[in-house]
């Protein structure tokens, strides 16, 4: 049995396969998932698990060259947001349709319970060398 790290195994896996610039999205139980895009469901109750809590333990396994955001969360969830600019990862606004069209093209959408607005990052590998 794993010792240590995320027990997920699909996340676990996903994580591994990342090559620099490689992208991943972490999203709020209503992101439309597009078609031919991995899903990995968390969700298992509104809120369950946070957005938040998926974030910190996704941040701990991998590095993060920087993060996409959309341009609305800093007025329609200002409380998210202030959390996110305080991490030391550089982060890039878009709006959120944009950030939409960005998710067709991530390698996978990891599916939280979170169920506030605009709760949803696209992180972007960076290189441990």
């Amino acid at each position: 049995m794993y010792k240590t790290g995320i027990l997920n195994s699909d996340i676990s896996k996903l994580l591994s396969d990342l090559g620099h610039t490689d992208e991943i999205m972490i999203a709020d139980c209503g992101l439309p998932i597009p078609n031919g895009v991995k899903k990995i469901d968390l969700a298992l109750d509104f809120g369950k698990p946070s957005f938040l809590d998926v974030f910190h333990i996704v941040k701990s396994h991998m590095a993060i060259e920087k993060m996409t955001l959309a341009s609305e969360m800093k007025t329609e969830n200002e409380s998210l947001y202030n959390v996110l600019k305080e991490e030391e990862i550089k982060f890039t606004t878009e709006s959120h349709e944009l950030l939409k069209q960005h998710s067709k093209h991530v390698k996978a959408i990891i599916r939280t319970g979170e169920a506030k607005p605009y709760a949803n990052v696209i992180l972007a590998s960076d290189v441990l060398f």
